[in-house]
């Protein structure tokens, strides 16, 4: 069977949606592919769907044959008509930081900077933003070379199966680096993507075709990497171009395994010091001792790249695209750097130096001045204490929030336990990890918004209808509560980890007081199965997120019913302005300070103050420092935001008290 839909995924299928779309594709038994423009690959393939180049907007047709072909048609056409499908912090980071001013060089991996310019002065592709003055580190491993050689008929098989083998010495690799814990949530997902190219069908059958046909392994590899690499190269799309630079990194990875040869590490890179590279693949990137590099400059990639996306997540300033000249600052002992406007100083005079000595130490001083508010407790001057909270989607991110002085979790999205797997997650599953945030923050309170998936987030295990409309449509408490295997699954779990911290729970999309109250039965009767059962458990307070017109309405009535409320501005904002909030035509009416939608704050705020529950916002609107004051003269005494915004809300929380006092 076939069906035809327009794509709806920001910005279409590069890279992190394409390698998502190819693993829903893998989840099902039916052969699938996709056709645009005539031309129709494996979805199979995110090597070949990378390569069809499938923009926003564009028109695709997916075909499937096999046993669960309707299942797969549902699942695949849901994620294309998703317009959130693959984005998170790397497509944010892409959306917020590529530069304005890159538009001459549409992100590729290009020598920007004059002939005339002096040698250790150089311009290159600013792709995170920051000044810095450190010590240099090279680091140019050499480059994979095999004398080519032709196989004899009897050497085919053998060199086919030390192939084979090398491609899962290197996905082991890979797995191993997406076990550490350490590993952030962005780099996580970038290492996957790696993985899965490395055993992406393309990749694997041309190079067996050519082992095949006579050619080494080392040597057919280089070629098929090279190939496919120019092959993203060619493609007029900044994004695809990046990819050119994974399929070259994948490509080296897997002939060092050939060659029995390890790269060079970083782990010896010095504290502070700016890395200096001709390239560097983006699983070495993710692995390294990122918090002891204080620059990165590349001769190869631009801002799409994954270097540029690593960079900026972890904060450190970065130049790319230096091509040749970059091995001009292979013998420099000192390198400042502008990761803003793409200039690199070698071993700079004293003039230069002090301009980046001023600003560097601006920066430190500024982050050093909001790293003494990780510990503060923000208390207004009548004494009332304002929870500084995170809002997270994983463990992985623990780490990021408890630096900043997260104080608990006002918002744990548990959709993408969901999402990174094939199956639903079990019971057991899901319980360890809202245990496991539980204790990393106890006693301070952690929030676990119950699932809020609809026909824009496809999850496996879930057959969503087709809805004109998902945002307003079969989503969050209503879905949950009409598939009580799945929501059950998940009460209990969340049950069983309340023993190990201060865990509440929360509903989304609520719009009427009767799913409160059936959710209510179904935790009772949770608690009851779990008693009989002997298994350790504690009741949790339940809020609901107040996120649609109706909510605000009725908040009186749902004061009764919970424990507290938890303002979502995100989707509160577009529904009462009725405007669709990644619709950029409406943008201007996606404001959170119009006053209809501080009006509908303020409204739920004092149904909360009325029934003397608490109050608080996990939207992006609670980490603004100019509306902080105001949410607080209403009454809110819990923001949530993301780890980043958590220093700032603190201080502007302490320059009230001192203003008031």
């Amino acid at each position: 069977m076939e069906r035809s839909t327009i794509v709806r995924v920001h910005e279409g299928l590069h890279a992190r949606p394409a390698t998502r779309f190819v693993k829903l594709a893998k989840s099902f038994e039916s052969d699938v592919e996709i056709e645009k423009g005539g031309k129709a690959v494996s979805a199979k393939s995110s090597v070949k769907l990378m390569l069809l180049g499938i923009k926003e907007g564009q028109e695709v047709t997916v075909r499937a044959n096999g046993a669960d072909a309707i299942e797969a048609i549902e699942a695949l056409i849901g994620y294309l008509e998703n317009p959130k499908s693959g984005l998170d912090n790397e497509s944010a980071a892409i959306a917020k930081d590529v530069p304005a001013d890159e538009a001459s060089v549409d992100g590729k991996a290009v020598t920007t900077q004059p002939s005339t310019q002096p040698p250790g002065d150089l311009r290159g592709i600013g792709a995170s933003e920051g000044a810095y003055l450190g010590p240099a580190f090279a680091y140019f491993p050499l480059r994979v070379e095999a004398e080519p050689r032709s196989l004899a008929n009897d050497e085919i098989e053998p060199e086919l199966e030390r192939f084979a083998r090398a491609v899962d010495a290197v996905r082991a690799r890979m797995d191993a680096s997406l076990a550490e814990e350490a590993l952030a949530e962005g780099d996580r997902g970038i290492v996957a993507a790696l993985r899965d190219i490395a055993g992406d069908e393309t990749l694997i059958g041309d190079t067996e075709a050519a082992i095949r046909k006579g050619s080494d392994a080392v040597s057919a590899v280089i070629a098929t990497s090279t190939q496919l690499a120019a092959a993203f190269g060619a493609v007029e799309d900044p994004y695809l171009n990046a990819r050119a630079d994974d399929m070259q990194a994948v490509g080296r990875q897997i002939c060092l395994a050939l060659l029995g040869q390890e790269d060079v590490g970083l782990e010896h890179i010095r504290q502070g010091a700016v890395l200096i590279a001709d390239d560097i693949g983006a699983w070495d990137l993710a692995r390294a001792p990122l918090k002891h590099i204080g620059g990165i400059v590349c001769g190869h990639g631009g801002s799409t790249s994954h270097i540029a996306i690593i960079a900026r997540s972890h904060g450190i300033p970065a130049v790319l695209g230096l091509g040749e000249r970059v091995k001009e600052l292979a013998a420099a002992r000192e390198i400042a750097i502008d990761g803003k406007s793409g200039r690199i100083v070698a071993d700079p005079d004293e003039t230069v130096r002090c301009e980046f000595v001023r600003r560097r130490d601006e920066a430190m001083r500024e982050r050093d001045a909001l790293a003494a508010f990780k510990g503060i407790v923000p208390k207004l001057a009548d004494g009332t204490v304002i929870e500084v909270a995170a809002n997270i989607g994983s463990l992985e991110e623990i780490e990021a929030a408890q630096e900043a002085g997260a104080m608990g979790v006002g918002l744990f999205r548990t959709e993408l336990l969901f999402m990174r797997h094939m199956h639903l997650p079990s019971e057991d599953m899901q319980a360890e990890t809202y245990g496991a945030l539980a204790r990393a923050f106890a006693p301070h309170p952690v929030i676990v918004r119950t699932l809020d998936i609809g026909g824009d987030k496809p999850v496996a295990g879930v057959e969503f209808p087709d809805e004109e409309n998902p945002f307003l449509g079969w989503r969050g408490i209503r879905m949950c509560l009409d598939r009580p295997d799945i929501f059950k699954r998940q009460l209990r779990a969340l049950l069983r980890a309340g023993i190990h911290g201060n865990l509440k729970v929360m509903l989304p999309m609520v719009s009427d007081i009767g799913e409160v109250r059936r959710t209510k039965i179904l935790i009772d009767e949770c608690a009851t199965e779990l008693a009989r059962e002997s298994v350790p458990f504690t009741r949790f307070d339940l809020g609901v997120m107040i996120e649609t017109p109706a909510a605000v309405l009725i908040a009186p009535m749902l004061a009764k019913e919970v424990s507290f409320f938890s303002i979502g501005t995100n989707d509160l904002t577009q529904y009462v302005m009725a405007a669709d909030r990644l619709n950029p035509t409406v943008a201007n009416l996606n404001d959170v300070t119009n006053p209809a939608v501080m009006a509908a704050i303020e409204m739920t705020v004092n149904a909360a103050k009325a029934a003397g529950i608490m109050v608080g916002m996990c939207g992006e609107a609670a980490g603004r420092p100019d509306l902080i004051p105001a949410f607080i003269r209403m009454g809110l005494t819990e923001l949530s935001m993301s780890p980043a915004s958590i220093p700032r809300a603190k201080k502007r929380i302490a320059e009230l008290t001192a203003e008031a006092g």
